[in-house]
């Protein structure tokens, strides 16, 4: 993608208040030419990192906006409490309604922890299951909430990893068709490797002349900066570890991204077309002249 259009959206996305679901509805109408799934990985980047940026309105102001949800309760007002509280702070709504859960649970009884802050699991078996939320009222915009949120919670996490998973099968699906041997994540992490990729090449591949030893399957939109903290985490581990690797953004990159030279590992939008195969039949055992010596014992 052209640096000036993938800023244009991204500074969209950094002005626009209100939910990620209702951004992403409007990028879609503005950029018709770029594919739903790009417009709706760089949102979620973006919403994310505004996020994070944002946590600290609700972390110093979790008594204030506890108390205007339950006044809003108290009122009768219609369904979509949390989800309004959201967009007038300007955070995701899976995020608020997370953190009014545990104040909750700090202001009323928590088997778990008593007065003390409610523990990840505890909190995140509820999110899950709004049922097991006592207060009526509280499940109901509790669920709202984490329905409604595409960016933060176990919904979206949920959507998130499905949509990963699909497409490391369809380039598993691709090897297979090719011919190709390879190992998986799952089989190297059972021979002792701490940080894999997800395809281990059992016989190397050539793509315009690049050796390929491993790939990486990512199912997002790479900018700079998303890509470098990939470089850092991932690709500098398993290029130690296997040599050169191709990584596959599958709803692409930056022209920054795409067009570096990196003598560790290729950059592509797609599986490649262009491979090159290993022949056998070409490679010759080398001649060894090996002189006899009778040992003696």
């Amino acid at each position: 993608m052209d640096s000036l259009l993938y800023n244009d959206i991204i500074r969209f996305i950094r002005q626009y208040k209100g939910t990620s679901r209702y951004c992403l509805k409007t990028l879609k109408a503005m950029y018709p030419n770029v594919s739903p799934f790009t417009l709706g990985s760089i949102c979620s980047f973006h919403c994310q990192y505004k996020m994070m940026a944002n946590h600290s309105r609700i972390k110093n102001r979790i008594d204030v906006l506890y108390e205007r949800f339950q006044q809003a309760v108290a009122e009768g007002q219609s369904p979509g409490i949390i989800i309004r509280l959201a967009v007038d702070i300007d955070v995701c709504s899976g995020l608020l309604a997370r953190s009014i859960l545990e104040y909750h649970y700090i202001e009323k009884d928590c088997p778990d922890s008593g007065k003390k802050i409610p523990n990840k699991t505890f909190i995140s078996q509820m999110l899950k299951d709004t049922t097991l939320i006592k207060d009526r009222d509280l499940a109901i915009e509790i669920y709202l909430s984490t329905i409604h949120d595409d960016q933060y919670g176990p919904v979206s996490d949920t959507i998130k990893n499905c949509i990963g998973n699909e497409y490391e099968e369809l380039l598993k699906k691709k090897l297979q068709e090719l011919g190709l041997a390879f190992r998986d994540e799952k089989n190297l992490r059972a021979r002792g490797y701490d940080k894999t990729p997800d395809i281990k090449l059992e016989t190397p591949i050539a793509v315009n002349g690049f050796i390929v030893n491993w790939i990486e399957s990512k199912a997002l939109f790479a900018d700079q900066k998303i890509h470098n903290m990939n470089l850092r985490n991932q690709f500098l581990s398993y290029w130690n570890r296997f040599g050169p690797g191709l990584v596959i953004y599958w709803f692409g990159c930056i022209d920054t991204v795409l067009n570096q030279v990196d003598k560790r590992f290729i950059v592509r939008e797609s599986f490649p077309e262009n491979i090159t195969f290993l022949n056998p039949s070409l490679i010759k055992a080398p001649t060894l002249n090996v002189d006899l010596v009778q040992s003696t014992y």
